[in-house]
């Protein structure tokens, strides 16, 4: 069969021929549908994750897949280091699986897991989000940005969605999936956050989803504080997700003790335990089902998995996930 396969870390994958993975006790060979190139398979690969360690030299590359089960059902499934999914067959457990809806298109169902479990912890367990709360997603023009828009507006009921990114096109698309007030961001970061401290004072914000960090997050923080001491209390949960303009801000004390914020990170080690036991019981079958309904939605850029060394770096529009098919 045919994989993406590395030699050592740093290197673009190739597209190559290896030996058919061998199917142990309790477990089938499926044959991959979809696999998506998301950035932490990029960082394993350059060997800048810490996963990389798991990953034995030649490696074949890839975490999760859209598969088909000998059986005849379509689901998707995880394959944690060394195993690889960008390839034609994967040997996985047929009990470990997410069935999929038969309306659900391959490429949009490998795309979506990821993004939208990240964008689901920070909403539900680090936002604490409550149904009809106020939320401003900074970076909604990514792919987890986009995602948490969605999720925020749909699954958890906000009442009111901001959502703030670069792409004048995608967030325009934002607006049609959910986003009650769109925010452009350009490099006058003052602007940015006096248009978000006008936002901020008409629809006060109950939850910040942030995927940048950097000068967009120091406008973000700053429009929450307050100068008059006479302000009223307005709980703000702030949550840090992502670094994609900077990965060190200035943040005065004074937007601290001014305005009732409280800044929180959400990543692998900030989830408990308990929350990652419901992925697969309860929050995996969920998003599915929004994506069935057409509830939420993920623009993807499908490449024959032979093109795999041309489409690891290459540029997508914003919002995009490339998804290589076999």
């Amino acid at each position: 069969m045919y994989a993406a396969v590395i030699n050592e870390f740093g290197q673009v994958p190739e597209y190559r021929q290896v030996p058919e993975p061998e199917a142990p006790d309790g477990q089938v060979l499926a044959q991959v549908r979809a696999a998506a190139i998301k950035n932490i398979e990029r960082m394993l690969v350059d060997g800048t994750h810490y996963g990389s360690a798991q990953m034995p030299l030649p490696a074949q590359v890839g975490l999760d897949a859209v598969a088909v089960l000998p059986d005849g059902r379509r689901v998707y499934t995880g394959s944690a280091p060394p195993a690889g999914t960008m390839a034609e067959f994967i040997a996985v457990e047929p009990h470990n699986v997410i069935e999929l809806p038969d309306d659900v298109d391959d490429a949009q169902a490998a795309a979506m897991p990821n993004a939208a479990l990240s964008a689901w912890f920070a909403l539900e367990f680090a936002g604490q989000m409550q149904a009809d709360q106020t939320v401003l997603v900074l970076g909604a023009t990514g792919v987890t940005g986009g995602l948490a828009v969605q999720l925020a507006k749909h699954q958890f009921g906000a009442g009111h969605v901001v959502a703030v990114g670069r792409n004048p096109n995608r967030l325009g698309t934002l607006a049609d999936l959910g986003a009650d007030v769109t925010v452009r961001i350009d490099e006058d970061f003052d602007r940015l956050g006096q248009t978000l401290r006008g936002v901020h004072e008409q629809q006060p914000f109950d939850l910040v989803i942030d995927y940048l960090w950097g000068q967009p997050a120091q406008a973000a923080l700053g429009a929450l504080a307050n100068d008059d001491l006479t302000a009223e209390y307005h709980r703000t949960r702030y949550v840090q997700v992502g670094e994609t303009a900077g990965g060190t801000i200035e943040l005065r004390a004074s937007v601290l003790r001014s305005a009732g914020v409280e800044l929180i990170g959400q990543g692998a080690g900030s989830v408990p335990r308990e929350a990652f036991a419901r992925v697969e019981t309860e929050i995996l079958p969920a998003l599915f089902t929004a994506l069935s309904s057409g509830t939420i939605s993920i623009p993807t850029h499908v490449r024959p998995l032979s093109e795999v060394a041309a489409a690891w770096d290459e540029p997508t529009d914003s919002g995009v996930r490339t998804v290589l098919v076999p």
